[in-house]
C-alpha cells in the first residue's frame, strides 16, 4: 500500500505505538484521502507529534457500546491507519491536514498519553498492506444503479464520465466514506473483510435507506 511516497507492505513497516485520534462517524479506508479540520490543542499536538516522526495517525470510532476507560471513551476495536500527506497551517491557529488511508488495525492495548492525546500498540491488517482485500468482484452495475436512486432522491447530480473511468477499488472507497451514514454503518463498512463484501454492505445500507427504513442521518433503525 502507498501513501504519498511512503511504500508500506508488511506489518514492520508500520510502527508498533501509533497516536489514535477518536472520531464518531469519521469513515478512513485504505487508499482513500481524509480531509481534517484540527484544532482541538491535544489534537495539534498529535499532529505535531506526527509530523515530527513518521506522519501515521490511527482514525477509530469511539466503541459503539459506549463505556469509558482510563484515558477517555472506550475505543472500537477496529480503525485505520492514515498518512498526513497534506499539511497546512491557517491565520486562526488551526491544521489543515490530509490523511491517506493505509491499512486498517487492531488495538492491542493502549499505552498512555501524551500532551492530551491517545497512544495505542497496534496490529496493522496484513491484507490491506498487500492489497489482498482489494481482490474481489464488485457488481458495478447494481453498485451505480444504488447511486443513482440515491443521488434522484436527493436531487443530486454526478459526473458520469468521471464515474465510468473510475476503478473498483477507488469508486467503492470514495462511495463509503461520502455515505451519509451512521457510526455503527460506518463501522460496519470499514470492517467490511474483501472489497466485495463493502460494495455488497454499502449496496444493502442504500437499499434500506431508500426504502424508509432509515432516519434523516443514515443512521438504520
Amino acid at each position: 500500500m502507498r501513501a504519498g511516497n511512503q511504500v508500506y507492505s508488511t506489518p514492520s513497516d508500520i510502527p508498533e505505538i501509533i497516536p489514535v485520534f477518536p472520531l464518531s462517524g469519521a469513515l478512513l479506508l485504505p487508499g482513500g484521502d481524509m480531509p481534517l479540520n484540527i484544532f482541538e490543542p491535544r489534537y495539534k499536538a498529535m499532529t505535531d507529534h506526527a509530523m515530527k516522526g513518521n506522519r501515521l495517525i490511527g482514525m477509530i470510532q469511539p466503541s459503539l457500546a459506549g463505556g469509558m476507560c482510563e484515558n477517555g471513551p472506550s475505543l472500537a476495536q477496529t480503525g485505520c491507519i492514515g498518512r498526513i500527506t497534506g499539511f497546512q497551517e491557517t491565520g486562526d491557529g488551526r491544521y489543515l491536514i490530509s490523511l491517506s488511508g493505509i491499512c486498517r488495525f487492531s488495538i492491542v492495548e493502549e499505552t498512555g498519553m501524551q500532551d492530551g492525546f491517545r497512544l495505542a500498540r497496534v496490529r496493522p491488517n496484513e491484507a490491506d498492506l498487500q492489497d489482498r482485500c482489494l481482490q474481489g468482484h464488485v457488481d458495478r452495475e447494481r453498485l451505480l444503479e444504488t447511486l443513482r436512486r440515491f443521488l434522484d432522491q436527493n436531487n443530486m447530480r454526478a459526473d458520469w464520465d468521471s464515474i465510468e473511468d473510475t476503478d473498483d477499488c477507488t469508486l467503492v472507497t470514495a462511495l463509503c466514506m461520502m455515505s451519509p451514514y451512521g457510526p455503527a454503518e460506518k463501522q460496519a463498512l470499514l470492517e467490511a473483510g474483501t472489497l466485495t463484501e463493502r460494495a455488497e454492505t454499502l449496496i444493502a445500507l442504500t437499499d434500506m435507506l431508500l426504502a424508509g427504513d432509515g432516519d434523516e442521518n443514515g443512521t438504520l433503525q
